[in-house]
């Protein structure tokens, strides 16, 4: 079946999307444009209505309110045609841990109508992107978590997908593997596969998103790209205080007027400042000596925090 043109480049467009399960809406009346050629993340802690909808746009779950189009297509009865246009890398991996590497994705492209010569051509193609060439006649239950990861998104590609879903890519991986994933997903952008990802991890939107929206009791609290997020929400600077006791808001008085604003969380201190180490001086200044004190840079936590008052992991 020959694809069906996109009039422009927005390929996702949701307007007032909802989702309920009974009484409970997990996306609650959401406005979402994905542009062509992007990476676009939602970031939010867990229960944030971001799987739910994810669901939606891969076609796999009906809207309960609101409007959908994926490639100028309803979902609701163009689920076959839009189905095979995607990519989908859900956050359990569902391999088939009998089967060798090479014979999981021959397997997922008969799925799609390729012939026994076009998918052992894709396969190949396939491995070597995700490098496990070498790995190709292993059965799966032999391979890592971040081999099993990376199997899984070449998996997804088999069909040549115009967009690709992620949900929650990295989670349960060691940095090694996060690093490695990122490379993959960033060398597929720039072929011009477009991303649209779900993370709880800051540092992951940041490295992958040109533009995101932040998520919280499903509602949409902020969208830009991570810098004007950043820039708009937090200060450039954060100065991390620890004390030697339970309660850091018994402290407050000692950090008044030194930033923007503070954060008490369990554990610290979170002075908001342009200038950390301006900061720490003026601290110890005060003649205050706390147990330990960090200067970093403002990161998309420090806005997810300033805009609910919760951390993106609770």
């Amino acid at each position: 079946m020959p694809r069906q043109p996109v009039a422009d480049d927005v390929l996702v467009r949701a307007r007032g999307l909802v989702k309920t399960f009974g009484e409970f809406r997990a996306v609650d009346g959401i406005d979402v444009t994905v542009h062509r050629g992007e990476a676009f993340g939602f970031l939010g802690p867990n229960g944030a209505g971001k799987s739910s909808t994810m669901r939606m746009v891969g076609a796999v779950s009906p809207v309960s309110g609101g409007e959908l189009r994926i490639f100028g297509l309803d979902p609701a009865t163009d689920g076959p045609a839009i189905r095979a246009r995607l990519g989908v890398v859900p956050q359990a991996d569902h391999l088939d841990e009998e089967l060798t590497v090479e014979e999981n994705l021959w397997i997922y492209g008969r799925y799609f109508g390729l012939s026994g010569r076009q998918v052992r051509e894709r396969a190949r193609e396939l491995l070597d992107f995700a490098q496990l060439t070498e790995r190709a006649r292993h059965k799966v239950d032999s391979l890592s978590g971040g081999m099993k990861r990376r199997l899984t998104i070449a998996r997804s590609l088999i069909n040549s997908p115009e967009v690709l879903l992620l949900d929650e890519p990295t989670t349960g991986l060691d940095p090694q593997a996060r690093h490695i994933l990122w490379d993959r997903l960033f060398r597929l952008k720039r072929q011009g596969v477009t991303l649209v990802l779900t993370t709880h991890y800051m540092d992951e939107a940041e490295q992958l998103c040109d533009r995101l929206v932040v998520m919280d009791h499903g509602r949409i609290v902020a969208e830009g790209s991570p810098r004007n997020l950043i820039s708009a929400h937090s200060t450039r600077e954060v100065l991390e205080l620890r004390f030697d006791l339970d309660d850091h808001r018994d402290r407050l008085d000692d950090v008044d007027g030194v930033g923007e604003r503070v954060e008490v969380l369990p554990d610290r201190l979170l002075v908001y400042v342009d200038d950390g180490d301006a900061a720490m001086s003026a601290i110890a200044g005060r003649g205050i000596r706390p147990l330990s004190s960090l200067v970093r840079r403002s990161t998309l936590e420090d806005v997810f925090l300033h805009l609910t008052g919760r951390s993106l992991i609770d």
